[in-house]
Parts: structure tokens; sequence; C-alpha cells
């Protein structure tokens, strides 16, 4: 089973490489599946630049980039969304990066890790309703890091500084996210 770990934020200097490499950290040891970080900003993708919606372009997609990111995202069997919440909501770019694709997304295991002045939570239950819309099953579980109490101060800038219990809660999201993504495996053959 492959899990991808997605860093959702594209913007330059992004405190979210920082949490996204830590949930990565935390994988090591673990036998339950093979992860990967996926960085969203290497893909570089066009807003919604494709003439066929994704559903019913059925994997065939005219944009060099979209291609890419189809067959990257086709690979894994469940995902870890690591994502901000810029303004009360989820960021433009991982919207983006989730709405040009469609069946690669279906009938797959997600999780949620966010972050963000309160944690990221708001943008976690906009990400539930349109997960769902894909036909996605996203654990209970979750993990939210707050940039006002989970982080330090240093010499280059902000570091990302999460609690103690943070190591087991994610662990434990990781736990359900392979149960859920093996339970739904006959939905995708």
């Amino acid at each position: 089973m492959k899990i991808a770990i997605i860093l959702g934020s594209t913007r330059p200097g992004r405190f979210g490489a920082q949490v996204a490499d830590w949930v990565m950290a935390q994988t090591a040891g673990r036998d339950d599946a093979e992860y990967e970080l996926v960085d969203l900003a290497d893909y570089d993708l066009d807003l919604l630049n494709e003439p066929i919606v994704p559903g019913a372009a059925r994997r065939q997609y005219e944009n060099p980039k979209t291609r890419r990111w189809s067959e990257t995202i086709d690979g894994f069997d469940g995902y870890v969304f690591v994502t901000p919440e810029y303004n009360h909501g989820v960021p433009a770019a991982l919207k983006n990066a989730f709405d040009v694709l469609y069946p690669e997304w279906v009938h797959k295991g997600a999780a949620l890790v966010s972050y963000g002045a309160d944690g990221g939570v708001r943008a976690v239950e906009q990400w539930r309703t349109i997960l769902a819309n894909a036909q996605m099953h996203v654990v209970r579980g979750q993990s939210s890091f707050s940039t006002m109490l989970e982080v330090t101060k240093g010499e280059d800038g902000d570091v990302f500084a999460p609690a103690e219990r943070r190591a087991k809660e994610v662990s434990n999201v990781l736990g359900q996210l392979t149960k859920l993504t093996e339970a739904t495996a006959s939905l995708r053959s």
C-alpha cells in the first residue's frame, strides 16, 4: 500500500514544509505502508486549465502538467493532506490540485493534518465535504497544529515545535488511514 503525504502549500517560505517533513519523519519504522512526500509546488499546476471536466476526461488530460500530476496521484492508495488554513478556508493551490483530477481520488483513503493560527480546523471541515464529493473516505482522527503555540523563534525564522503528544496523535491517524485504505481497496478494483 502506498500513501502520499501531500504538502499542500506552494507559497515561498511556506511553514507547511516543516509540518510535512515532520509528518513524514513520523512514518519512519512503520511497516503498514510505503510513505512518500509529494510536494505540490513541484508540479506548477495551472488553474483549471483543462477543456474537459476531470470526471468526463477519464484521465486523458491535454495539459502535460495535469498528466504528470494525474500519474503521480494515481499511483497512491491513500493520502495525508497537509493543509494550511488561509482566511478561514482551504488553500487555493491545493484545492486547484484536487479539482483538476477526479477518478484518481475515487474510493481512496484520506487523512487531514492542518496548521494555522487556530490549528487549521476550519480548512479541515471544508476538506471533509470536498473529499466526500469525490467519493473519498476520510478518517475521523486528525492532527491540527497551532502556529501560535507550536512554533519557536529561530535564527532563520519560525521553527515548527509540535507538542509532545503530537507524535502519538499522528501515529494514530496514520493507523486509521492504512486500515481504511486497505478496507476500501476492493472498491477500487
